[in-house]
């Protein structure tokens, strides 16, 4: 760890860079995954897209690690975080299955709000009044994304909740993890356990691709791949609290693809959860940063 830190230097408007393309990478890669669950089952379409993740991660971190980083003395928790990963983007590709692209992403911008709640119950950590007060408006502005009562209910909601809270405890598990696995670790294993993982859901539906929604699959999974590395190297080169808020740029790109593609215009309660659950995550990171000197962990979750 100490040999880490000695070798990187901070480069924010690298960080920043790497942040912003990874967002874009992500929208389109969500994009592609939502025109697919629209024709092949969820479980085909995960499967697809971690095998495929696997080429770029690999032609990245291989030449730079060998087989070094595959050394760990923690499998099993890599397998639980795996499992509840699967779990995740499960949840989260049915949600885009069955409601809007935008909202669904928009609800899983309350995994950082979850993640607070799991860190008291799970790891004793201590929340004070202002971290409890920006949960209870972050909360709040979920309701409104959702507007439960209003109307025919939704279980794309429901699935979209699912996800924010699984990947929180992602989220949780590689805050422990990370005292001892390197980022590298961390990703290689959460797509190589993934793929035999999301293999299991291969029996309960599988429909041969056409050629071209074979292409579709290679590409979300490359994209993904990309994004997923550009993401942590992101979060290496910057202090958290300098790239983390450019992450809620998904949110804008998940609007305008959702416009161009499906012709979904967001609503005023969309707008407005949105613009409430975004403010209070950037508010509990502005409160979890240290004033002074580096950040105590830079190892940062990886996204599903």
């Amino acid at each position: 760890m100490i040999v880490e830190k000695q070798v990187r230097s901070d480069n924010v408007p690298l960080g920043i860079l790497y942040m912003v393309l990874s967002t874009m990478v992500f929208a389109g890669v969500n994009a592609l995954v939502k025109w697919e669950v629209a024709l092949y089952p969820v479980g085909e379409v995960a499967f697809f897209r971690t095998l495929f993740a696997l080429i770029p991660i690999f032609l990245i971190v291989l030449p730079r690690r060998g087989l070094s980083v595959f050394r760990t003395g923690r499998f099993l928790d890599h397998l639980r975080r795996a499992v509840s990963q699967l779990g995740s983007m499960t949840c989260i590709f049915i949600a885009f299955q069955t409601m809007p692209l935008a909202g669904a992403t928009a609800i899983s911008f309350s995994a950082p709000l979850i993640t607070v709640l799991l860190s008291v119950v799970l790891l004793h950590e201590t929340v004070g009044l202002h971290r409890w007060a920006a949960l209870l408006i972050g909360f709040a502005g979920v309701l409104v994304v959702t507007h439960p009562g209003a109307g025919e209910f939704q279980w794309g909601t429901v699935f979209a909740l699912g996800n924010a809270v699984l990947i929180s405890t992602v989220a949780i598990a590689i805050r422990q993890m990370s005292q001892t696995e390197s980022s590298d670790t961390l990703i290689v294993y959460q797509i190589l356990l993934l793929v035999p993982l999301t293999a299991l859901l291969l029996p309960f539906g599988f429909t041969m691709p056409t050629l071209v929604d074979f292409a579709l699959l290679f590409a979300s999974g490359l994209g993904n791949g990309v994004a997923q590395f550009w993401w942590t190297k992101a979060l290496h080169l910057a202090p958290a609290s300098a790239v983390s808020p450019f992450n809620y740029l998904s949110l804008v790109w998940a609007l305008f693809v959702g416009f161009i593609i499906w012709g979904d215009l967001p609503t005023f309660e969309l707008i407005l959860g949105s613009l409430v659950v975004v403010t209070s995550g950037l508010y509990l990171l502005w409160r979890e940063t240290p004033r002074r000197g580096p950040p105590a962990n830079l190892k940062a979750p990886v996204t599903p």
